[in-house]
């Protein structure tokens, strides 16, 4: 009773639905707590997209001791954010596992709100390296327990597209921050940016924590509360099967037993915490997504963003250089929306598949039409639009658009989806940490490499590289890549641990329910 209560005062619930009403409110209440997260991961998009709009800004304006900024320190604005994210990433899982999913969000929250504060009263270049510098690092830090929380709150049925919309929001975030940048003063936009951190620190007051997480920490009256809160609001009863199931599976960290309604005691399992990061349930799926984001940023895609300005010019697409990214930017976002949709509908791997194929061919297409036009090497932008070389100048412009829109309708949301999934509960937050470190380590050698790769194999080499790197891709996914849509977590752990090896069929929403009575 207790208990019962303690809902009713906390989250304001007022009566026991109906069954009718109880599944539409269930999935609202898992759509606000993710939409919540997911406001932070705006602000990390805002924050990838702030250099965008910096660079160019500061290069035409007098700031600091000197008249104008130098191409050094350019270069170091548009990386140093890259480095303390990457330290970032490496540490957060260690950092956040033992405050909570969404209090370390709400910890970092107002650290990123500091460093957005610091570039409106910025009057010296070091001032926009630390700012830069706390944004990356602040940024880096959200993003395991925002992946680790999504995984663990959401029903199997909804937690592949839900999951789908991290991407959407960081792209989201870019592409505000270039309307921004086209409309006010980099100043005002940064000001503008602070007001999301800080909105996602007061709403998270309102978002219980993750049920797995507190039951890891001993904490099984307020794990069945947050439950309860999470499947629309709904009494302890009713969701006393899921609780038990989640108590299950999360027992060996428990140091205390737990009882089920039937009085059966569940005894912990206690095994080093070292001992879980050398089994092959973390070392296997780990390097699963080191491979999925290597072909996320080596199949083009990642190039394509950084470079698209000196692209669309070496391809004498006639486009100038704001309308391109804008361009790319709605395609992306369109894109990730789409894959939403997608990966419900048809599952990760039709969606992976597709995606695979479909980049491929764009870069195979490209490819033959960099050799028809005689394009070897990349043409730094010079600030004019090109004119038309031939009565077929719209087909590098519909390629790259099309290569951009293709990659996040599947490939380039997909790790981002799994991330969350495919890692045993004890160790999830520091897998997740670890697989976006390397998110940010293939940007960073992507991008590196890119122009050194152009000039040693010149642009069809290039993209012919891309083609090839897509379609072995492709293969080796078809054979490695399990269909985890509308699958318990559980049954992936087990998955990758080989202790039951699940089927390649999308689990619809019905073949769930029999589950929690009996996973144990």
């Amino acid at each position: 009773m207790n208990m019962q209560s303690s809902i009713e005062t906390k989250y304001g619930t007022t009566s026991i639905p109906r069954k009718s009403e109880t599944d539409r409110r269930s999935a609202w209440s898992q759509i606000l707590a993710v939409l919540v997260n997911n406001i932070m991961l705006v602000s990390n998009g805002m924050v990838a997209g702030f250099p965008i709009i910096l660079i160019p800004k500061l290069s035409q304006e007098h700031f600091g001791a000197s008249s104008n900024i130098t191409e050094d320190q350019m270069s170091w604005m548009g990386s140093i954010s890259f480095t303390c994210s990457l330290i970032g990433c490496l540490v957060s899982g260690f950092i956040t596992q033992p405050i909570g999913r969404t209090r370390s969000v709400q910890v970092v929250a107002p650290l990123l709100f500091l460093a957005w504060i610091i570039f409106p009263f910025a009057n010296e270049v070091w001032h926009i390296y630390l700012a830069l510098c706390l944004c990356g690092f602040a940024c880096s830090l959200v993003e395991a327990p925002i992946l680790a929380y999504k995984s663990e709150v959401c029903q199997p049925y909804l937690r592949g597209m839900l999951s789908a919309t991290s991407t959407l929001s960081a792209v989201t975030g870019t592409l505000i921050q270039i309307v921004l940048g086209a409309s006010c003063h980099w100043r005002t936009a940064a000001l503008i940016s602070s007001s999301f951190p800080a909105l996602t620190c007061v709403l998270l007051f309102y978002i219980p924590e993750s049920p797995h997480w507190l039951v890891m920490h001993n904490k099984e009256d307020a794990a069945h509360v947050s439950l309860a809160w999470l499947r629309g609001w709904t009494t302890l009863e009713n969701v006393q099967d899921e609780f038990e199931a989640i108590c299950c599976s999360c027992s060996t960290d428990i140091q205390k037993s737990v009882n089920d309604s039937r009085g059966n005691a569940i005894e912990p399992k206690p095994r080093s915490k070292l001992a879980a990061y050398t089994k092959k349930g973390f070392l296997w799926p780990l390097g699963l997504m080191e491979f999925i984001f290597f072909l996320s940023h080596f199949t083009g895609n990642t190039t394509l963003q950084t470079y698209a300005v000196s692209l669309f010019e070496t391809m004498r697409a006639p486009m100038d250089d704001f309308h391109a990214t804008v361009v790319l930017g709605v395609a992306e976002v369109v894109g990730c929306l789409i894959s939403l949709f997608f990966v419900r509908a048809y599952g990760k791997r039709i969606m992976t598949f597709v995606s695979l194929s479909g980049i491929g061919i764009c870069n195979v297409v490209i490819a033959t039409y960099a050799y028809r036009i005689g394009v070897k090497y990349l043409e730094l932008d010079d600030g004019t639009v090109n004119s038309p070389s031939s009565h077929y100048h719209w087909i590098p412009s519909c390629l790259l658009i099309l290569l951009a829109f293709i990659g996040h309708c599947g490939i380039r949301v997909l790790p981002w989806v799994l991330l969350g999934e495919v890692f045993p509960h004890e160790t999830r937050a520091v897998g997740c940490g670890l697989g976006s470190a390397s998110y940010n380590l293939m940007i960073f050698l992507a991008n590196k490499l890119f122009i050194n790769m152009v000039n040693g194999f010149t642009m069809v080499g290039v993209y012919v590289f891309y083609a090839v790197i897509s379609f072995v891709g492709l293969v080796y996914l078809y054979v490695a890549l399990p269909e985890t849509e509308g699958k318990n977590l559980e049954d992936v752990i087990n998955h990758f641990s080989e202790v039951a090896m699940l089927d390649n069929n999308i689990q619809r929403r019905d073949s769930n329910k029999a589950h929690y009575s009996n996973v144990c």
